[in-house]
């Protein structure tokens, strides 16, 4: 019941997005920017963007009868097979756009599940993923079947699509059960490792996606975790113990990256991973300061931070990749002095180290 999508020819996608509040209108432009990352991410090719201006979604088809019609000519026009949304869309809607648009129509939830299952490494990664997606499937099996009922209709339509839901439904819902307790299993094995550290001094990289927490988690720990500009180049939590130079043995964790409109789904199933930042003693916050709207990701992993019970934890706030953004020195933001670095250019990163020793010093004094 996994969502998965052929990969055998590349998908050329347009992007819609809606604007409910004129005053909102940049933050829609710099959230379908990010939703095209996502689609070249997933391996698809964006060749086309549309907004409209509509103060409440359509019930039929989120956005306008009319906007669908023009929508459908620009996909003939540009050769595009997919349309994704930058929202979530229901069921009923989804089905009307692809019945109207005769192409595929996916939102970004999907999108965002799709990179995940494709990018998960660990047992536990794929065990999540798997999770959520199950979770994001099992109540759309409805709205399939009650489309079978309409479009084939007649006498012997309705009691097969029912008993063939409900079977379908009990298969999904076993599945889900399933992997709970797999991830329960796993959770506990978890615990008693965090326990082995709990008096150790923890460290935690934090941050929106493709900020470069993993090039400068493996700068911190001579670690290889994989990089890549790319969205969610890493999910799996990667731990590294250093004690050479630290006056006490440190626990360094690189995490999977936030990103707003995450799929409610993927944020329960990825409790457990989460729970290496709230049992942090320290939070490195790394903010990719090449981005126009970097202060926005901030503001929106502090959220984040907040909801998982981590905003209390201190934290050490890191402007990352100055030596794209070279000017950016003379714009600091009021506030807490951060550390100003580039990990692929090593720019300041000793200056950064000597402050984790510091504090990492005064938790060994305790």
């Amino acid at each position: 019941m996994a969502i998965e999508f052929g990969r055998q020819e590349t998908e050329k996608a347009v992007l819609v997005g809606l604007v409910r509040n004129p005053a909102n209108r940049n933050e829609v432009f710099d959230s379908l920017e990010e939703l095209a990352d996502l689609a070249y991410s997933a391996g698809a090719e964006v060749v086309g963007k549309r907004i409209q201006n509509r103060t409440q979604p359509s019930a039929a088809y989120f956005v306008g009868s009319g906007f669908v019609d023009e929508l459908k000519k620009q996909l003939k026009d540009n050769g595009a097979n997919t349309v994704i949304f930058d929202d979530s869309l229901s069921p009923a809607q989804q089905r009307n756009l692809e019945k109207r648009l005769e192409v595929k129509v996916i939102d970004r939830p999907v999108l965002i599940l799709d990179i995940f299952a494709t990018r998960a490494r660990s047992a536990a990664a794929r065990l999540q993923v798997e999770l959520a997606q199950l979770e994001y499937t099992l109540p759309r099996l409805t709205g399939a079947w009650v489309h079978f009922s309409r479009q084939y209709g007649g006498i012997g339509a309705k009691g097969p699509g029912e008993t063939q839901l409900e079977i379908d439904r009990r298969q999904v819902r076993t599945k889900i059960s399933h992997l709970k307790s797999r991830l329960k299993k796993l959770d506990r094995q978890r615990s008693t490792q965090r326990k082995k550290r709990q008096k150790l001094f923890k460290v935690a990289l934090v941050g929106y996606t493709n900020a470069g927490k993993s090039t400068l988690f493996n700068l911190l720990t001579k670690a290889k975790v994989r990089t890549e500009d790319m969205l969610f180049t890493t999910l799996d939590s990667t731990t590294r113990v250093m004690s050479s130079g630290y006056p006490c043995t440190v626990i360094f964790s690189d995490t999977v990256g936030f990103i707003k409109k995450l799929p409610h789904q993927l944020v329960e199933s990825f409790k457990s991973t989460l729970e290496e930042v709230t049992l942090a003693d320290l939070l490195l916050q790394v903010v990719d300061i090449s981005e126009n709207n970097y202060l926005e990701r901030l503001k929106h992993t502090r959220q984040i931070l907040a909801e998982i019970g981590a905003s209390q934890i201190p934290s050490i706030l890191i402007y990352n990749k100055i030596d794209i953004n070279p000017e950016f020195t003379s714009q600091i933001p009021n506030g807490p002095k951060p550390f100003v670095i580039s990990a692929t250019k090593k720019l300041g990163i000793s200056a950064l180290q000597a402050e984790i020793i510091a504090v990492s010093d005064k938790f060994n004094r305790r």
